[in-house]
Formats: C-alpha cells, sequence, structure tokens
C-alpha cells in the first residue's frame, strides 16, 4: 500500500525545494540534519531525493550500512522501513522506489566529508543481457538510496553522484549507530530517519 500512496503523492506535484531536512532518532543519533541538493550539479537525482522527501517515503527508513569512518548509508524506501511489520534488517539496502532508475549526474565535485552521494548496483535487468551496456548495468542504477560521508574519499569521485552536502547537524551523523564488519551491517535496531522533508535553504 505504501508504493500506491507514494505513487499517488508525487503525481500530485511536490513543491520543489534545494534542501532537505532529515529528523534522526535512535540508540546513536538524536537531532536534525540539513542537506543542501545541488540541483545545479545533479538535477535528476536532486529532484528524485526532493519528491520522495515530499511524499513521506523516506519516514522510518534505516540507515542499514554504517561504515566507520567512511559513510552512513540510507533510503532504501522499499525494505528500509522500521514501522512496516514485514521490515527485515537483512533486506533493507536491496530496494528502492518504484520510480525507476536516474541517470548518472557525476561531476567534478570530490567525495570531502559531509558529502551526500547516491549509492548504486547493478541493474538486475541487464542480467544476462547482451545488449546491455556497462553503463546501464552499474552507472545508471541510482534510484532512492544514499550515503553521507563521514570522512574524504577519493576513491568514489568520478563514480558516484554527488548530489548534496551536508550544511547543520554533521554531529549528528557522526553519532549514527555504526555497523560491524567491512560491509558495515548493523546489527539489532537501526538509527533512522524518523522524518524527511523538503526545505527552502536561505
Amino acid at each position: 500500500m505504501r508504493s500506491l500512496a507514494l505513487i499517488a503523492a508525487i503525481a500530485a506535484g511536490p513543491a520543489l525545494a534545494d534542501g532537505i531536512e532529515i529528523t534522526v532518532a535512535g540508540e546513536g543519533a538524536d537531532g536534525t540534519i540539513v542537506i543542501d541538493l545541488f540541483e545545479d550539479v545533479a538535477p535528476g537525482h536532486a529532484e528524485r531525493i526532493t519528491a520522495l522527501a515530499a511524499a513521506g517515503a523516506y519516514d522510518n527508513v534505516a540507515f542499514h550500512r554504517v561504515i566507520d569512518g567512511f559513510m552512513a548509508q540510507t533510503g532504501d524506501v522499499q525494505f528500509g522501513d522500521l514501522e512496516d511489520p514485514d521490515f527485515d534488517m537483512r533486506r533493507a539496502g536491496t530496494g528502492g522506489s518504484d520510480m525507476g532508475e536516474v541517470p548518472a549526474e557525476f561531476s567534478d565535485l570530490t567525495f570531502a566529508r559531509g558529502v551526500v552521494g547516491m549509492a548504486r548496483a547493478g541493474d538486475p535487468a541487464c542480467g544476462g543481457d547482451p545488449s546491455c551496456t556497462e553503463r546501464q548495468q552499474f552507472l545508471d542504477s541510482a534510484n532512492s538510496q544514499f550515503f553521507i560521508m563521514f570522512a574524504p574519499n577519493d576513491f568514489l569521485n568520478g563514480k558516484y553522484t554527488i548530489v548534496g552536502e551536508v550544511v547543520s547537524g554533521m554531529e549528528v551523523v557522526d553519532a549514527i549507530k555504526r555497523g560491524d564488519g567491512p560491509n558495515g551491517a548493523v546489527i539489532g535496531r537501526p538509527d533512522a530517519m524518523v522524518r524527511v522533508r523538503p526545505v527552502d535553504l536561505p
């Protein structure tokens, strides 16, 4: 039912904004993060995040992958909702929205502390299809998930779309409950974005 409500809300035409405000709560973090979205650098990705935020799709979505010294990932609107009775932490991070993938929008910006990047993965629809290009399989597969950098990481430059940066609440980001192991899978109840809404920044 959530996907139908999401489609209806987005179809109603959410107001455009240049940022989002995220209220975070959990065992680690408790506070508000404000992100400036780079609509001039990554307009498609900024529009996607704004639309999902306006529809309430990000509400109660877990930070499912959190690697100390690297980044905190969230935004799985399909399987990451902590309030969903069928929530399973093992599936969080494997889904996205019904809105399809967003083509990559690479730039000269670099992945510094506080930068927000769009997560991506291979498109399963491309599996075994020889006509499916590498770009379709990997680079153009962002949807709803994003991550916030704890520290700089030049390895990501030119490989993931930078969509914004934290302008307030970096101390909240730093407090997000960490995951275990090299993949950063969070054990137990993760911290979550309890409310995410578009905001106009000064």
